[in-house]
């Protein structure tokens, strides 16, 4: 490209590294000398861990080596679509199956390794299994209608029957070609069986927030979309449908996916009894959230249909205490519809403030946020800034080591949340604000971030981070708080009754 302006899509950088401070996180494919660029024209080490110096990194073991490629693993991206694809549903259960539409271009053989996300010896994965070589083929190009952006019409490429010996837990299919290229398709595998803490994976906010294709053009989002000069348009712009029948943008995995893989690499590893589902799963009552002791949602989770919230709102009266270790969760209220040929929940639509009748907005909607997570969103956080704790005596900041008015470094980051005082607060029997921590906005006026927990009636603890960088500093290399890891933990021994 020479000397010319490099444009995002072209450099695979995507809109990820401007919006998602924290990236993918630690995953053992995801190894390589690659360097992208942000929207500022800085290089950005995609394909390269915080901890580990850039270029391919030593096997470890045959489960965690990815394909041998020449010259190493390389991105696909949504101009060329080396290689890229979708899965037929976002969650499945052991014995089932699960179909995989992908392209590829130049048509060429391919492979799929499968890995579970998980601690794995501090790999972050393990791989699981790996498909036959696969012939692959270039599918149609994307059908576009009112900016909505659709593959359903692509070929089948291969199924995957989940073996019922599986662990349950979140999955990702990594995408190779011969020559080198390489995309992903996240899934989780969820059963019924009982479990202290059910892991709420936010595939709704990833899908609202996916932009392929991102090729400047054609994609669309429910927070962007392109004009004619390939010029990234904001919400007022953007798609009010989504579905869910395409490949996620440049490398294929969701924005702040890593949040959620960093909760479960931490969770794992110190042995708590998680089981999985995904957030259409809570959306279509496929699993019952009060058979737990607990529902975490690890990551950003920002778009809740009613049923979503009704679910929860059940669970909590029933006594199943909720974690939310995210900001700006439970934001704007969605609708989820099938695809043309009839596949249920494969649409999903959020009119934002256009259109007549009331606005999606959850807080606009006489239903504010705060009533179910103790404090609501408050805004972005341009520069990441410490988190002041505060009520240090409080048991979640027990063996902590944290005291009044102490600052954890660079815990206050991307979005942030507070207590609204002329917002409804829920019912309650204690309420407890664990840290003010001033920041300052885009405009340079001097904002708040809080912390909040607090005891339903029923005995449910409900606890909302009102931070991105919460789930980063449980296990994310560069990031680890060893605070925030045992105030965590105490929240969560708590929640399942542990000595």
């Amino acid at each position: 490209m020479g000397s010319e302006k490099i444009r995002r899509w072209e450099s695979g950088a995507l809109a990820h590294a401007a919006t998602d401070p924290f990236g993918p996180g630690p995953v053992p494919w995801l190894r390589g000398s690659e360097l992208h660029f942000d929207d500022t024209g800085h290089v950005v080490p995609w394909y390269v861990s915080p901890a580990a110096p850039p270029g391919p990194r030593p096997a470890t073991s045959p489960a965690t080596t990815p394909r041998p490629t020449a010259g190493g693993p390389r991105s696909a991206d949504d101009v060329h679509r080396q290689i890229k694809g979708f899965a037929s549903t976002g969650a499945v259960t052991p014995g089932e199956a699960i179909d995989f539409h992908i392209t590829v271009d130049p048509p060429q053989r391919f492979g799929v390794d499968i890995y579970r996300i998980g601690h794995y010896g501090g790999d972050g994965a393990g791989r699981i299994t790996t498909s036959p070589r696969l012939s692959g083929i270039v599918q149609p190009a994307p059908l576009t209608a009112d900016r909505t952006v659709s593959c359903h019409h692509w070929w089948l490429s291969w199924r995957l029957r989940v073996p019922s010996y599986w662990n349950i837990g979140a999955y990702v299919a990594v995408l190779t070609t011969d020559d080198g290229h390489r995309s992903h398709i996240p899934f989780t595998v969820r059963d019924d069986h009982p479990a202290d803490l059910l892991l709420l994976l936010p595939d709704i906010t990833w899908q609202a927030y996916n932009l392929y294709p991102e090729d400047g053009r054609t994609g669309a989002s429910l927070h962007h979309a392109w004009d004619e000069n390939g010029r990234l348009l904001g919400e007022a712009d953007a798609a009010t449908t989504v579905s869910f029948d395409r490949p996620y943008a440049g490398p294929g995995l969701p924005l702040h996916v890593g949040h959620a893989y960093d909760f479960i690499r931490w969770a794992e590893r110190y042995g708590y009894d998680l089981a999985y589902a995904d957030a259409r799963d809570l959306h279509a009552g496929r699993i019952d959230p009060t058979r737990y002791r607990g529902l975490v949602f690890p990551g950003h989770d920002e778009y809740w249909s009613t049923s979503m919230r009704r679910a929860v709102d059940v669970a909590r009266e029933q006594g199943t205490s909720l974690v939310f270790l995210s900001a700006n969760t439970m934001y704007w209220q969605v609708e989820l519809a099938p695809s043309p040929s009839g596949v249920p929940n494969r649409l999903l639509t959020c009119r934002k403030r256009r259109g007549p009748g009331r606005s999606a907005l959850w807080r606009e909607a006489d239903r504010p946020e705060q009533e179910v997570l103790g404090i609501q969103y408050a805004g972005r956080v341009p520069e990441a800034r410490p988190l002041v704790v505060r009520n240090a005596d409080h048991w979640l900041w027990e063996a902590t080591g944290a005291h009044e008015g102490d600052e954890l470094e660079g815990l206050v980051a991307g979005e942030a949340d507070r207590y609204f005082p002329r917002a409804a607060l829920p019912e309650h029997q204690g309420r407890i604000l664990l840290s003010h921590s001033p920041y300052r906005d885009a405009q340079g006026a001097v904002r708040y971030q809080e912390t909040s927990l607090y005891r339903a009636h029923s005995g449910a603890l409900v606890f909302a981070a009102g931070t991105f960088a919460w789930s980063p500093a449980l296990d994310r290399p560069g990031h680890v708080d060893p605070r925030v890891q045992r105030a965590t933990a105490n929240l969560l021994d708590r929640i399942c009754k542990r000595d």
